[in-house]
């Protein structure tokens, strides 16, 4: 292990040592959405890796789980993205996929809605999968129970409507695909779809419709998700060349500024290889040599 700074570009490959360099540029990416993701996607992996992008016209990821619960997601996150790109190379013949997830649950600090978004890639000619993570309290998601059209506009309101969508149910736990109402975003189809389930019930559901398409602000923490695995695959091993080189482990004890002594802040990160194994200590990662004493439990117990 050593402590010297990272660089974006790898050592030269000494003798004996493996090559495992690869080269994104001119190769097919299948990019596995029915719901436009390829807008925030697709831009970012042209630019930045030179693949040419197709999105298949028959794919149905709702199949791999829905935001409005009626279709379970069949694994994790990261899982559930990997059968979506499985499945699409089984569509059209490539090696190359890309599949996104998000989930949105409430932050575990401060409570408030928070979302996950995870962009992968699955290379079958190189045998690998690497997936870039966006975290962000930058969302509308949000749900009530309502009973009256000027309760339904009020949530609307609040959620940035029209440019973002409506999803109406008769209540939170419907599993009844007749009865979930998407994609709303015009006053006259949200004043019609709250009328007509109103009828059916005194109290109906109303919640964000979190599907990319209808989702501005999702579809930009996509694009982040994109540049962060775009970062971990032009990061690459010194050893060996391949790509994903990448902190694994964070080791605290920057010391105190005042005393000397090892506070909690962060002293180094270890980024390792997982095609060699590979590892390197980077010093002081934050460009900081000395804690803050706030951070110190002898100066600030």
């Amino acid at each position: 292990m050593t402590s010297d700074a990272l660089t974006p570009s790898p050592s030269p490959i000494g003798r004996g040592e493996q090559d495992n360099s690869i080269n994104f540029r001119d190769r097919l990416a299948i990019i596995a959405t029915m719901h436009r993701k390829e807008l925030a996607i697709a831009p970012i992996l042209q630019t930045s890796l030179g693949v040419i992008v197709t999105v298949p016209q028959d794919f149905d990821s709702d199949l791999f789980g829905t935001f409005t619960r009626d279709i379970d997601r069949p694994a994790n996150q990261v899982e559930t993205a990997k059968l979506k790109a499985e499945k699409v190379l089984e569509i059209i013949e490539a090696d190359l996929a890309i599949a996104s997830e998000g989930s949105f649950f409430p932050h575990p600090m401060l409570g408030i809605p928070y979302n996950r978004e995870i962009v992968l890639l699955l290379d079958k000619k190189h045998n690998f999968s690497v997936y870039g993570e966006f975290l962000s309290a930058d969302t509308n998601f949000g749900h009530q129970e309502i009973s009256s059209y000027s309760q339904a506009y009020d949530f609307a309101m609040t959620i940035g409507f029209p440019d973002h969508a409506i999803v109406l149910m008769p209540d939170a736990k419907t599993s009844a695909k007749e009865s979930i109402y998407k994609g709303i975003n015009s006053e006259d189809l949200l004043k019609e779809s709250v009328n007509e389930l109103l009828q059916q019930s005194p109290q109906i559901h109303i919640e964000t419709d979190m599907r990319s398409l209808y989702n501005p602000t999702r579809m930009g923490n996509i694009a982040k998700a994109t540049e962060e695995l775009v970062r971990k695959l032009q990061q690459l091993c010194p050893h060996c060349n391949f790509v994903d080189f990448d902190v694994v482990k964070k080791i605290k004890g920057l010391p105190c500024e005042l005393c000397g002594l090892p506070t909690q802040v962060t002293r180094a990160h270890v980024y390792q290889c997982d095609r060699c194994q590979f590892q390197q200590e980077v010093l002081f990662p934050d460009q900081v040599q000395l804690a803050d004493p706030m951070y110190c439990s002898y100066c600030n117990p």
